[in-house]
């Protein structure tokens, strides 16, 4: 009798095809942490504006008080003061937040700004200063809606805040 096997010297193209889905799972993996978070930065400071804007906005609802922002220069009365800074929007190219947080010393131990390495932040029209009504409706020179042009890198995002106090991801229509 000529018992004749079959011996399997290779991978079988299922083995092959888990093996070569398997590296590039690995592989991507590997080259995101080594890029660095610059090819993102725009995109994740676009959420974390959206947060910070969505959070003043509800600080300065809550407060109830209609001339809240004749308080910000008044530093006889530290807690109006406070609380108006802490109600309003500064914007400039290094920070966007609360006006309190981007003049504090140590903005790492704050929840309301955004301060990244190598992101710029612009407003159109161009606004320092973005309050707000009882409402959440944006005021003053920000009464028609403000958009937000952040860039880092390579990348680029917008935020904006409509005239009717809608903050969201993407440029104003």
């Amino acid at each position: 009798m000529d018992d004749r096997r079959s011996i399997q010297q290779g991978f079988t193209l299922v083995e092959l095809i888990v093996v070569i889905l398997l590296i590039a799972i690995v592989s991507v993996y590997a080259t995101s942490r080594y890029l660095g978070t610059s090819s993102f930065s725009a995109f994740t400071a676009q959420e974390q504006i959206i947060s910070v804007i969505r959070q003043v906005q509800v600080n300065r609802i809550q407060t109830n008080i209609p001339d809240l922002y004749t308080y910000c220069s008044d530093a006889s009365n530290p807690d109006l003061q406070e609380l108006c800074l802490r109600s309003r929007i500064t914007a400039n190219a290094s920070c966007i937040g609360s006006s309190s947080g981007c003049s504090a010393s140590d903005p790492s131990a704050r929840s309301d700004l955004v301060v990244a390495d190598q992101v710029a932040f612009s407003t159109t029209p161009s606004v320092s200063q973005i309050t707000f009504d009882l409402l959440g409706n944006p005021l003053d020179a920000a009464s028609g809606g403000v958009s937000i042009a952040i860039t880092a890198g390579q990348s680029a995002a917008n935020v904006c805040i409509n005239s009717q106090g809608y903050v969201y991801g993407g440029a104003c229509l």
